[in-house]
């Protein structure tokens, strides 16, 4: 799972560096950009965390 951390890094970074600031700022109902980014980083997490739990085993 360690090899998916850079890529979704990438994915979160290039949404908020559209706009200087620290903001996701969706244009002409891209707002659904912002729902697709969310549970692709719960997806994300989740696995991180299915990953932690299985390595305790």
């Amino acid at each position: 799972m360690k090899h998916l951390v850079l890529p979704s890094l990438l994915l979160t970074a290039t949404a908020a560096s559209a706009h200087p600031g620290a903001h996701v700022h969706p244009h002409d109902g891209a707002s659904w950009l912002v729902i697709v980014g969310a549970l692709a980083v719960l997806a994300v997490a989740g696995g991180l965390a299915a990953a932690k739990v299985r390595s305790r085993r």
